[in-house]
């Protein structure tokens, strides 16, 4: 910067007057544009908001928030919260460069969530079913105690309302913050989703980028249906610790959606625009009801 320029931003900052400094100087929202991490394009976020956080021209699916996901599933964007049975906040008393408890009042404020997984019951294609939502935003959608809560909670009430239960999963796998009682919430969920098997319910899975860790060793891939969203990273631990185990370069595209359908792990590919009318539909002929008019 010149000596002028110098010169001419101390006069605007001490001499101009603040309403008329704010005039000159025109900030640009930061959620204005949104960069694809895929291709580094540049899209308007109403662009991107509008098609369902998929990035247009490289179909590049983006994270989308609990609320968000509610919205684009029931009729009308109307539901009903499904309350969570609460359990301890810190039974371990945990603490690394913060308290546990300091980083779940700071994940409570970013998502407005009391944790990873939310239920929701209400109508779906004028069809009753029951939504959980695993937010990666909390704590990397980890699972303890709460987030297993959830689950069950959401497979039970399934169960008594006789309906389908959906889930849409996504995490980096179990909390290391609550230790053994983190890794139980995988048996407590695989039992609540055998109980909904016994009662011949559709169990639908919809697994999101990422899914990984415990809950893939788990509930993830133990349902009727399993849905992926496209380029969606899914496995137990990632690519890189399996190229430093085995000491060998992994095929191309390994562990993304499309390789897992390929090889059988995953039934479904759907892109996001289409994945509401595949549940519904899905939902109708696993209930045997008639088709929508």
């Amino acid at each position: 910067m010149s000596r002028f320029e110098d010169n001419a931003m101390s006069w605007i900052s001490n001499v101009v007057p603040p309403k008329i400094r704010s005039f000159l100087k025109r900030d640009t929202p930061e959620n204005l544009w949104v960069k694809c991490p895929e291709s580094g394009q540049l899209v308007f976020h109403k662009d991107v908001e509008s098609n369902l956080y998929v990035i247009p021209g490289s179909e590049y699916h983006m994270r989308m928030t609990t609320a968000q996901r509610l919205a684009m599933m029931f009729d009308n964007a109307k539901f009903e919260t499904i309350p969570v049975p609460e359990v301890p906040l810190d039974p371990l008393k945990f603490r690394d460069e913060k308290r546990y408890t300091d980083r779940l009042r700071d994940a409570k404020s970013k998502t407005s969530l009391n944790d990873a997984v939310k239920v929701a019951f209400g109508q779906l294609e004028g069809q009753a079913v029951t939504i959980a939502v695993q937010d990666f935003d909390f704590m990397g959608g980890s699972l303890g105690m709460a987030a297993g809560e959830g689950v069950i909670a959401g497979l039970e009430t399934a169960a008594a309302r006789r309906t389908p239960f959906i889930i849409f999963a996504a995490s980096g796998g179990a909390r290391m913050q609550e230790g053994m009682f983190s890794l139980m919430q995988m048996p407590r969920t695989t039992i609540a989703v055998r109980k909904l098997r016994e009662a011949r319910l559709p169990y639908l899975v919809v697994l999101t980028n990422p899914t990984t860790g415990g809950v893939t060793a788990s509930y993830a891939m133990l349902g009727d249906v399993h849905i992926a969203e496209p380029g969606a990273l899914i496995g137990f631990a990632g690519p890189r610790v399996i190229e430093q185990t085995i000491r060998e370069k992994l095929p191309p595209g390994f562990q993304r959606s499309e390789y897992l359908q390929q090889h059988g792990m995953v039934d479904m590919v759907v892109h996001r625009r289409d994945l509401r009318a595949t549940l519904a539909r899905l939902c109708r002929l696993l209930m045997d009801r008639p088709a929508a008019a």
